[in-house]
């Protein structure tokens, strides 16, 4: 709602924002990171002409890895080798960002909860049954949580 020194000219408009672009992650490790989100979680790295021309020459020298989710969302990993958290825990949230969640078909649920512990992946919370649907939360190698989720399945 607009307060009254504000204009309709001072707000973007709903629709004005079409999608989310990309979500840039600092890690720790590229490797690990590349291999947690790659062939872990199994999206498709971009490589070669497949990389934006802006990051072309970050991504050459190691500094970045780029993948694309399933719905088109890129995420960026920004190597940070020297970047720790304010605490090694990551049971203590140190950024405004929760976590990261993907959405999987109510049928894989259950083998994404197996690939997990088959990777020896420590579970922060769940599996967990909610209304709104079956969720599992565990980190990357930098601590930062990720879900797996899916809607509740029709009956």
């Amino acid at each position: 709602m607009l307060s009254s020194t504000q204009s309709v000219n001072s707000v973007l408009a709903p629709g004005n924002l079409r999608k989310v672009h990309h979500i840039a992650l600092n890690v720790q490790d590229m490797q690990a990171s590349r291999y947690f989100y790659g062939t872990i979680l199994g999206l498709h790295e971009l490589t070669d002409d497949e990389v934006p021309a802006t990051l072309t020459e970050l991504v050459a020298s190691g500094k970045v890895a780029n993948f694309i989710t399933p719905d088109g969302t890129i995420l960026d990993l920004f190597g940070e080798p020297e970047l720790s958290p304010p605490d090694p825990n990551p049971e203590k949230t140190f950024t405004r960002a929760y976590h990261l969640a993907f959405d999987i078909d109510p049928q894989l649920f259950d083998r994404a909860v197996t690939v997990i512990g088959e990777n020896k992946i420590a579970i922060a919370h769940g599996p967990v049954t909610r209304p709104t649907g079956r969720g599992v939360y565990f980190y990357d190698p930098d601590g930062f949580m990720i879900e797996i989720r899916c809607d509740p399945e029709a009956s």
